[in-house]
């Protein structure tokens, strides 16, 4: 019986001379053998591999491998074992791959560098009558000063960009506080007003006594506010 997924591949005399599909199925045991074939998407494990990346880091790696049998006759015929054939095929694909990425590039392009290994591995497995549909690379180790040293720059990064943020923050409130100092200034009486009320913010406590020394220009705006005053009198 040949399940559904599955196909019969048929040997006479030690020759291919069919495939069969899903279904009963006959054969004559004394002169034919048949090698069942699951058509499935299969996973393939790769262990974790030591490698070195193009600038000189050494990293430990692991990945998987999803493929599907197309042709069930090139797969036990091109190949003894096809699922240790793409894994053996596999590792060496991925530490020629990573060997010619940097560090960085394989921390942050993860999946460019499946694309390239998948291509590499579909190529070789076409033959065999074998399509890798996708690889995924799942751990990534590297050693622990490279990590603290990643840590470090990514603290120092932070820290960056809070004080730029912090620069840029400070530049729009100088950028309002002259336009409210140009605001204040056409006014009369203006600036001395808001020296008022932030002599009064000051010191809350009345049992305390704050001395302040005024420009002669606070004088002279009270004095212009007290004329305008009058004149509205």
């Amino acid at each position: 019986m040949v399940n559904e997924y599955e196909r019969g591949v048929i040997l006479t005399l030690g020759k291919y001379s069919s495939t069969r599909e899903p279904g009963l199925t006959w054969i004559f045991i004394l002169t034919q053998k048949m090698f069942m074939v699951d058509i499935r998407i299969t996973t393939v494990d790769i262990p974790q591999q030591e490698a070195i990346t193009k600038d000189n880091v050494p990293v430990g790696i692991n990945a998987v491998v999803y493929f599907k049998v197309e042709k069930a006759a090139d797969a036990i015929l091109k190949v003894k074992n096809y699922s240790y054939a793409i894994s053996q095929y596999a590792m060496a694909a991925l530490r020629d791959v990573i060997g010619g990425v940097e560090l960085d590039e394989l921390l942050t392009a993860r999946d460019k560098i499946a694309l390239e290994i998948k291509t590499i591995i579909d190529k070789a497995t076409d033959e065999w009558g074998i399509d890798v549909s996708d690889i995924k690379i799942q751990d990534i180790e590297i050693p622990a000063d490279m990590k603290r040293s990643m840590a470090k720059q990514a603290e120092s990064e932070r820290e960056r960009r809070a004080i730029v943020i912090k620069a840029q923050g400070e530049a729009q409130a100088a950028e309002n506080i002259a336009k409210a100092a140009e605001i204040l200034k056409a006014t009369p009486g203006g600036i001395s007003l808001r020296t008022l009320q932030t002599i009064e913010k000051l010191q809350p406590d009345p049992s305390k006594m704050t001395v302040f020394a005024l420009p002669i220009e606070v004088m002279e705006g009270l004095e212009a506010l007290a004329a305008a005053r009058r004149e509205n009198r």
